[in-house]
């Protein structure tokens, strides 16, 4: 996450996080069991606004969609 952060540019703006275990994604509900894809436990495609560890806004795309989770959507609302 920290390389990919760099790419992109993000520095200190964004901290970028990763859920290696799932246990975060657990926690919110948001798992799905894509083993029929050869894939396994992943995380449901979503976009989050915390705030001084307070979530303000949480997003779920339905399946196959890119929308709501997208940096232009979460901008728009910033």
């Amino acid at each position: 996450m920290g390389a990919w952060g760099e790419q992109q540019g993000a520095g200190d703006k964004v901290m970028m996080l990763a859920d290696g275990n799932g246990d975060f994604t657990r926690a919110l509900g948001l798992e799905m069991d894509a083993s029929r894809f050869g894939m396994g436990q992943r995380s449901q495609r979503f976009s989050m606004v915390v705030d001084d560890g307070v979530v303000k806004e949480l997003n779920v795309e339905e399946p196959g969609a890119f929308s709501v989770s997208s940096a232009e959507h979460i901008l728009k609302g910033l």
